[in-house]
């Protein structure tokens, strides 16, 4: 039973290298045998190493060589050479590609260089070693099951740091396409788990700048129906349930949402006042604008009305958007009855120049012919 200690989560200790492969007897009549006793024998570190690296490449499959690669690799991350740490760790992985801790060192390595690819590479083995030790049968030996209590619990956080890894990674990473790789591969691995949670933000962002729209969508309802959507998710499969005119009542929660959402969210650390209340203010204001324009495409006037008034002070520096939400209101108004808030609406949205100024401009007129009074 190989019996692996993890200090902290995340942190490996290299003591956990120890007596994975273990040398049961050196036979001195071959070759391989006398260089294995010499270099256990000595005591200066550079010459053992020497004659480690001597040993692994002209003994490549001799019955010692695990135990050798396992001390070279760990020399290796002592030393901090991640290079060969790898190169190590993968011909030790050729020979026992059940080894979990050897296959989270070359991960813990290749992290080191920030290579995406490779990342993936190792989270992936040391996930598949971890979760086969980890689903290893309960030993029937009484003596034996303190340590398999051991390797299961080493094994099941060797998972997780695989997962971490992938997410941090995602998370670090300048490179859409990178970060759609590894949150794509941490979503397969644990659709649940608390890293795939938190790489969905990145993943989001990186799907719109890679203009995979569909992948960002599907994501984006995913994490709403699960409860983990950012505003930025949330108002994407607002706008899309307000375009495709399917499911309005979600349309219409996910726009409650959004504001109960930014109302409650703290600043976050690093972003000045004036900038967050920007940010507020746009986001909430988008959220009552689409909530508003929904409700006027049902012809609920009432509440186009209130989301649409929610709206206006709160997009009052979008050119693109203001015109639009004052004709709106101008529409609603007039169809509530309220026939002087309906030209007040329309004549704001005339002096602005946009494709609702010549329209707002008509029905101001109209609305002066057919009412008396209206200033």
């Amino acid at each position: 039973m190989r019996t692996r200690t993890l200090v902290t989560l995340m942190v490996f200790s290299l003591a956990a290298f120890s007596q994975r492969h273990k040398m049961e007897e050196v036979d001195l009549t071959k070759p391989e045998g006398k260089l294995l006793q010499q270099l256990i024998q000595e005591n200066d570190q550079p010459r053992k190493t020497a004659l480690m690296e001597q040993f692994v490449e002209q003994f490549p499959k001799a019955e010692g060589t695990p135990w050798v690669l396992e001390q070279l690799q760990a020399v290796y991350v002592g030393s901090n050479d991640p290079d060969k740490a790898v190169a190590a760790g993968d011909k030790l992985l050729a020979l026992d590609p059940d080894d979990a801790e050897v296959a989270l060192q070359c991960l813990k390595a290749v992290e080191a260089k920030k290579d995406a690819e490779s990342i993936k590479k190792y989270s992936a083995a040391a996930s598949a070693a971890a979760r086969k030790m980890a689903a290893a049968p309960q030993p029937k030996e009484a003596d034996e099951v303190e340590a398999w209590k051991k390797d299961v619990d080493y094994a099941k956080q060797v998972d997780t740091y695989s997962e971490y890894a992938l997410y941090r990674a995602a998370v670090e990473s300048r490179d859409p396409k990178a970060t759609i790789g590894l949150g794509e591969m941490l979503e397969q691995r644990n659709a649940t788990g608390d890293y795939t949670v938190r790489v969905r933000e990145p993943l989001f962002a990186a799907y719109r700048q890679a203009g995979a729209n569909d992948k960002a969508l599907a994501l984006a309802e995913r994490a709403a129906a699960a409860g983990q959507a950012n505003e930025d998710m949330l108002l994407a499969v607002t706008d899309h349930y307000l375009q495709s005119k399917k499911e309005p009542e979600k349309a219409h929660a996910y726009s409650v949402k959004i504001v109960e959402l930014m109302t409650a969210r703290p600043k976050p650390e690093g972003v000045s006042d004036a900038d967050w209340t920007t940010r507020k203010n746009l986001v909430i204001g988008l959220a009552h604008y689409m909530n508003g324009k929904l409700y006027w495409n049902e012809n609920r006037f009432p509440q186009a009305d209130q989301e649409l008034r929610s709206a206006l002070p709160l997009v009052e520096s979008n050119a693109a958007l203001k015109p639009e939400v004052l004709y709106l209101l101008a529409f609603a108004n007039y169809k509530l009855e309220k026939a002087q808030d309906a030209a007040n609406y329309y004549r704001a949205c005339a002096a602005l120049k946009s494709p609702y100024q010549a329209m707002a401009t008509k029905n101001l007129q109209a609305i002066k012919a057919q009412y008396t009074g209206i200033k």
